[in-house]
């Protein structure tokens, strides 16, 4: 019969093995805290047990805490009860850390008397992706194992860190290189041999270091992370450590837990969480559908781009071909992907050896020919319809059968791409966002034809890319950039009414961006959006008046912002006001003071509009989605969880209310509702009724 409990128990020669079996992460759910807890008190009180391992079953020791359980009353004995378990236990415990130790699993090892890892392991405390610290003794455990200053940057950024790097800095006691349970038995029978004092980290206030070196390190989380609630209460809970005894800085480290369950910006780091881990779920994808193999790659179109792309592969360890039409081209495009690299190894967050096998498998070519190997090609030359048309009919002729075919293209449509070939089944958008070898973001665009295979091929390899892979459907703009071009247009209409490039930017940034919307255009290039829009026959009016100026932003000293003498930060320039206010006046546009609100709000609640057209129109499968779009795609503040989740703590009545308020104040019907948006404000909903089972 087997044994379905997730915590076994057996002992061998003195040694108990407790074995955690709760598939697939091994989280510590109410039944395996409740199994802990009884093996380590029969474990204490067996007089055969001189010693106790604590194993897991599979490729994890412990992933940490059972994520079903959120927000749920907690189900006894909590994490810090079990840990109370292991502190009072009289008998020497080992952790034998095979795979991952994160959070919670990470906790039970440092309440152990000594950790054993196999060289695969990573060890990390991630709760601050949750808006959480860590609540089980966490915060004070590892400050006093390896130091204050070198634990509180693990914590407050969440870091997995691998075996090599836990065994220097202390936090494992050995590696095992060959059978890991047989490493952690020899390791614990030595502590019982060693006898009494057993060392216990929470008397080890001489291993916290200096006052000083701990206080530096803070000001550097502080600064890099100002407006993450918990990265802060790392902090605090971290500096408990040197002004608090154990007892006191454990419960004020839970007290912060508790408060942090409850905080808003908390509450949307774990929206976020969740809605990352259901983008891996297609909506209407066959159970079983299988992913392609992918050994090889091929990008056509050797600009900045497509050569960020072919480092993409070339990172995760793919052979990619970078081909162009021509030499010349195909020389720029290797030496600034070269270049790109070399910086990195300037900066030190690369090795040199690392860039030579990185360089090594990036092979540039001239001529489409080259691709006919490649199990993907991703297409990545400049946005032109036809071009991208003729390009994929003759891969069509050149690629090997059951090749995945991808454009990198930002908005065109890829039903009318995959038309150019006898195979659009094959046909999908892969969209990355510049700098590609950097965004975390990929949107892959189904089309109509796009077989589910192929779409798996694509979600798949987006993972193994290290990207964030987001499934959305085939229009203008898809996600992203769609709901971008509503709040570009508002931005532009904003400073026709009266207010400045520095007072919107200074909004957007208020709520939480990194940059406000014209800093992110004079960075990337005003030109880019001008060549945009003469494709389309669109206008923005004062945006086109800034590039026939020769105002293309940082690249050429002059944008919405001047950038004398070759300076990184703009300063506002007042020919730009004078150039707007003409405009203004030739438009017959009334100019009038506008407040911070009104400008947060008509910039960032088109977008919610927009997203749930989206929705409606079955383009993106749940709001979630959308909302991993603009959080790894376009910086938006993960504490605040994405436009639809924004969108969602206000209402979609407020929000369609105060559209209507401005469109009438304006005299701007883009700002009216959508019937998207009205219908949920009438009826009362939440915008996951607008979501179909298929994107």
């Amino acid at each position: 019969m087997v044994d379905a409990r997730p915590v076994g128990f057996a002992v061998t020669e003195g040694v108990a093995v407790i074995r955690i079996a709760n598939p697939p992460v091994n989280a510590l759910s109410a039944p395996v805290r409740a199994g802990l807890s009884e093996a380590i008190a029969q474990a204490s009180a067996d007089p055969a047990v001189r010693a106790i391992v604590i194993a897991a079953e599979g490729r994890t020791f412990i992933a940490g805490a059972d994520i079903s359980e959120f927000g749920k009353t907690p189900v006894p004995p909590t994490l810090p009860q079990v840990i109370a378990t292991l502190d009072a236990c009289p008998k020497p415990i080992v952790a034998a850390i095979g795979g991952a130790a994160l959070g919670g699993g990470l906790e039970v090892a440092l309440a152990c008397h000594a950790r054993v890892a196999s060289p695969n392991a990573k060890l990390g405390l991630p709760e601050v992706k949750l808006g959480l610290v860590p609540g089980a003794g966490g915060t004070q455990r590892l400050p006093r194992l390896i130091g204050a200053a070198q634990a509180l940057p693990l914590m407050a950024e969440g870091t997995a860190i691998n075996a090599a790097e836990a065994l220097r800095l202390g936090i494992l006691d050995a590696m095992a290189e060959g059978d890991l349970l047989a490493a952690a038995r020899q390791h614990v029978l030595a502590l019982a041999e060693a006898g009494d004092p057993l060392p216990r980290l929470r008397d080890r206030w001489d291993r916290l270091g200096p006052r000083e070196a701990f206080e530096a390190a803070a000001a550097a989380v502080l600064k890099r992370a100002a407006d993450h609630p918990a990265a802060a209460a790392c902090v605090d809970c971290v500096r408990a450590a040197f002004e608090k005894s154990f007892e006191e800085a454990l419960t004020f480290e839970r007290e912060t837990f508790l408060r942090l369950m409850q905080d808003e910006r908390s509450k949307a780091l774990r929206h976020v969480f969740f809605a990352e881990r259901a983008t891996a779920q297609i909506p209407g994808q066959p159970r079983d559908t299988q992913p392609r193999r992918i050994e090889h790659a091929a990008v056509v179109g050797a600009g900045t781009m497509g050569g960020g792309i072919a480092m993409v592969f070339a990172n995760a360890g793919i052979p990619v071909t970078l081909i162009e039409t021509h030499q010349e081209a195909l020389g720029r495009g290797l030496e600034r992907v070269a270049g790109t690299y070399a910086i990195s190894v300037q900066r030190g967050s690369l090795a040199p050896e690392e860039r030579d096998r990185r360089l090594a498998r990036i092979e540039g070519r001239v001529g489409l020919e080259a691709a006919a190997t490649a199990d993907v090609v991703v297409e990545a030359v400049f946005e032109d319809l036809e071009l991208k048309r003729e390009i994929f009919g003759s891969l069509d002729r050149i690629a090997k059968p059951g090749a995945l075919l991808a454009s990198n293209t930002s908005y065109l449509d890829i039903d009318a791409i995959a038309q150019a070939t006898a195979r659009p089944g094959d046909v999908l958008g892969m969209h990355f966002f510049s700098p590609a070898n950097v965004m975390k973001l990929l949107e892959v665009v189904r089309g109509a034809a796009t077989t589910s295979e192929a779409l798996a091929t694509a979600v798949e390899l987006g993972k193994r890319l290290g990207k964030v892979p987001v499934v959305v459907g085939s229009c203008h703009g898809f996600v992203g950039n769609r709901m971008l071009a509503r709040r570009s247009a508002q931005a532009e209409r904003l400073l026709l009414e009266g207010a400045s490039p520095e007072e919107v930017d200074a909004a957007l940034v208020a709520f939480g961006f990194r940059m406000g919307p014209f800093a992110m255009i004079d960075l990337a290039g005003l030109d880019i959006g001008w060549r945009t829009r003469k494709a389309t026959g669109k206008t923005a009016p004062v945006a086109d008046a800034l590039c026939e100026a020769g105002r293309l932003g940082q690249k050429a000293g002059r944008g919405y912002y001047d950038y004398a003498g070759g300076a990184r930060q703009g300063t506002p320039d007042p020919a730009v006001q004078q150039l707007i206010e003409r405009i203004s006046a030739q438009l017959g546009i009334p100019r009038r003071a506008i407040g911070r609100e009104e400008i947060t709000e008509r910039l960032i609640f088109p977008m919610i509009d927009e997203g749930a057209r989206i929705l409606e129109e079955g383009i993106a499968a749940r709001p979630g989605d959308i909302d991993v779009v603009w959080l790894n795609g376009y910086s938006w503040p993960a504490w605040r969880g994405g436009p639809m989740y924004y969108g969602a703590t206000l209402g979609a009545a407020h929000v369609a209310q105060r559209l209507a308020a401005y469109a009438e104040r304006s005299d701007d019907e883009s700002l009216r509702p959508s019937a998207a948006l009205s219908r949920l404000a009438r009826e009362g909903l939440g915008f996951e009724a607008l979501a179909r089972t298929a994107a």
